[in-house]
């Protein structure tokens, strides 16, 4: 089974996954692994246009990584995991939503700046 994307992490979400005990950073990241070889909404969700969520429920905590996809320069598709929160709840935050559209404007500005 081949994957079928490349998942990277920004700044954000790199603190988030250390801020975490190991058996639940190990949980999220057995997660990540498995979404990129199989199409499970329930660990991965599109949240609106451009963001998605890789989802964790470990020990009645729901752990969400937001994200959204780099398909450009030609090279295999990247999801970028842009922050992390944890919640009681199975909806998310808006004011989540929107500051993982807020790193993905700036992420592709400095893209844009850099060619």
């Amino acid at each position: 089974m081949e994957e079928k994307f490349n998942i990277d992490f920004l700044d954000d979400a790199i603190e988030f996954m250390n801020s975490l005990e190991l058996k639940v950073r190990r949980k999220i990241y057995y997660n990540l692994k498995k979404s990129q070889f199989i199409n499970d909404p329930e660990l991965f969700k599109k949240l609106n246009e451009n963001i998605w969520e890789f989802r964790t429920l470990f020990e009645k905590k729901h752990y969400r990584l937001l994200a959204f996809w780099d398909k450009t320069d030609n090279k295999e598709t990247f999801v970028l995991a842009t922050h992390g929160i944890i919640k009681k709840t199975k909806k998310t935050p808006k004011n989540e939503i929107k500051k993982a559209e807020e790193i993905r404007k700036i992420y592709f500005e400095l893209k844009k700046q850099e060619k």
